[in-house]
Parts: structure tokens; C-alpha cells; sequence
């Protein structure tokens, strides 16, 4: 049987996406969020030399909200190394990404770096030593650095409207600094936090940023290592596990790969050695998760046979 052509694949999910009804629903308790158009789909895959292939509203930027915490992860881990997990834990949760009961249990550790409260830990060690204006600052250059485009930037009406409505993070916070989880001024992390899970960029900028993820830490378009190749597995190992909250069971059965969610739609998976991939529809499943994205990357993985789990199973529709 000939290899799919990933062109016309990408194509027909585009498509396929665009046309269907079910589309889940916009986060409304971000309001910001809630004014997205559900309507609009985005795809977009980056293979090692570099070839790009897109479908949809590969133009229209949006909050990457929690696929954020990918990249805050990796920069804390190059900051602090192995002392990261001396504040959170490398588990799937098996709760709602802003659980505080879990949070309680376990005595201030969050479970892992991916849910509201490991994230925010995570972003507190990137805080210390530093205003939260140059922590900022350093994860957008970040950002910009990976995907090679300054255009990335922060929303600042997506960070206010994430500041006005977030007691639950703030429930989190305070905890955790109770615990002693927590170094710097709770409102500083908190600031920190809201704006980076406002950074908006498009699905093919966002591909980009993820490569080095898919090529052993390496950035193929530049050949810089950003991360060791194991430490590049042990990311991915964990987006793998924790990366859709409590749907990270269900997504790495489906689907087979990778990845990262954020309730602004988007959605970041990796496939090992050939190619990165974003996928964005601002609709989401009762897990917070981008209802179409996860199908559209069902899709992609069965036609393409690319899970990392073998042969590729029938996608559902």
C-alpha cells in the first residue's frame, strides 16, 4: 500500500474539520476566550528539512494558554535542572487541571508541571532572582527565539481578562505558598503566570517552536540544541502522560502521541523523530481540551502511521 501523500492528508482533515457540527465549546470563564469564533480550524506540520504543511486559519493568531507550560517547563529545567522536581511531580493527575483537593492531599506538591498548579510552581523558579517583567520577557523571547518569528507576542487583553476572573489559580497559589512551594510574592507569580498563558501565536509559528521536540532537543531549522535529547524524551515522556489533564488517557489512546493542550484550542504534538504538529479549534470537550484538534490529530496519526504506538487504528469519526 503507497505512503499518504501528508499534503493531501492535511487537506481532506481540514476539510473534514471545517465542515462539522460538533465543534465543542469556547471557554467562557475566560471571557476574553469566550468572544473566539468557534468557527475557524488550523493545522499545521513541520518535518525535520523543514517543509511546512497547512490547512485552515493557518494566519490567525490565538492564546496558547497551558501549551505555554511546555516551554516554561523546558526553560525551568535549564535554570534549575533536577531541582525542579523538588516542587512538583512527574504523575498524571486524574483531576481537573485546577483541582486544589489533589493540591491538598499531597501536602503542596502539584502533581505534575502541566496542571494549573505545577505550572505555577514552575513559573515561580523562573521568577526568582528576577523582576516579573524580565521573567516575562525571557519566556516571549523565548517563544519568538523557537519559532524564529517576532511577531509572537503576548495578548494583553486575554492576561487582564485571565487577572480578572482567576480565584481558582489564586486558591492554588496561596496554597502552595503555604506549603512553602512557593518563593516569591504570590501576585507576582500569578502576573507572571496569566501572561505567559496569554502568548498568542498561529498553529504554523507554533509547530515551529515544538520541533526541537521532535528531533532530540535539537531546532532543525537552525541546528541549535535547546534541550539534551534525553531531556527532550523525558518532556515528551510527561506531555505523553499529563499533557491533557484528565484526558491524557483517552488522547494518548486515540490519537498516540505527545502532546499539549490549552484551553485557548490549541493543541502541540510531537512525532518523534519526523515532525511537529499544532492543531487549533477554539472549541473544547469536557476536559478542557480542543474537541476537533484531538479528532483532526486521530485522523493525521491512522492516515499518516504515525502514532508511536505502531499501526495505525481506524480513526473515529
Amino acid at each position: 500500500m503507497p505512503a499518504a501523500n501528508l499534503q493531501d492528508v492535511v487537506a481532506e482533515i481540514a476539510a473534514e474539520m471545517k465542515a462539522r457540527d460538533d465543534r465543542g465549546d469556547v471557554a467562557t470563564y475566560i471571557p476574553e476566550l469566550g468572544r473566539v469564533d468557534l468557527q475557524q480550524f488550523a493545522i499545521a506540520v513541520i518535518e525535520k528539512d523543514g517543509t511546512l504543511t497547512e490547512g485552515g486559519d493557518c494566519d490567525s493568531f490565538f492564546s496558547i494558554q497551558s501549551v505555554s507550560k511546555v516551554f516554561t517547563l523546558t526553560l525551568a529545567l535549564g535554570l534549575a535542572g533536577d531541582r525542579v522536581w523538588n516542587r512538583v511531580g512527574r504523575e498524571p493527575s486524574g483531576s481537573r487541571f485546577n483541582s486544589i483537593v489533589q493540591l491538598e492531599y499531597e501536602k503542596g506538591i502539584p502533581r505534575n508541571p502541566f496542571i494549573n498548579a505545577g505550572a505555577i510552581a514552575v513559573t515561580d523558579l523562573i521568577l526568582s532572582g528576577h523582576q516579573p517583567r524580565e521573567a516575562l520577557g525571557e519566556i516571549l523571547r523565548f517563544m519568538q527565539f523557537l519559532s524564529g518569528e517576532d511577531s509572537v507576542y503576548i495578548d494583553k487583553a486575554v492576561a487582564a481578562s485571565e487577572e480578572r476572573t482567576g480565584f481558582n489559580n489564586r486558591a492554588l497559589a496561596n496554597f502552595m505558598k503555604g506549603f512553602g512551594v512557593i518563593d516569591n510574592p504570590v501576585e507576582y507569580v500569578l502576573g507572571v503566570y496569566f501572561h505567559h498563558c496569554a502568548i498568542a501565536m498561529t498553529c504554523r509559528q507554533l509547530a515551529k517552536a515544538g520541533s526541537f521536540l521532535a528531533h532530540l532537543g535539537q531546532n532543525p531549522a537552525t541546528g541549535h540544541s535547546v534541550v539534551t535529547p534525553e531531556r527532550a524524551r523525558r518532556i515528551n515522556a510527561l506531555m505523553l502522560t499529563c499533557g491533557h489533564y484528565d484526558g491524557s488517557g483517552e488522547f494518548a489512546y486515540r490519537v498516540g502521541l505527545p502532546g499539549k493542550s490549552g484551553v485557548g484550542g490549541g493543541i502541540l504534538a510531537i512525532v518523534p523523530g519526523k515532525a511537529s504538529v499544532a492543531v487549533w479549534s477554539p472549541g473544547l470537550d469536557a476536559s478542557g481540551n480542543s474537541h476537533l484538534g484531538r479528532i483532526a490529530l486521530e485522523k493525521l496519526t491512522a492516515r499518516m502511521g504515525w502514532s508511536i504506538f505502531g499501526s495505525p487504528l481506524s480513526a473515529s469519526r
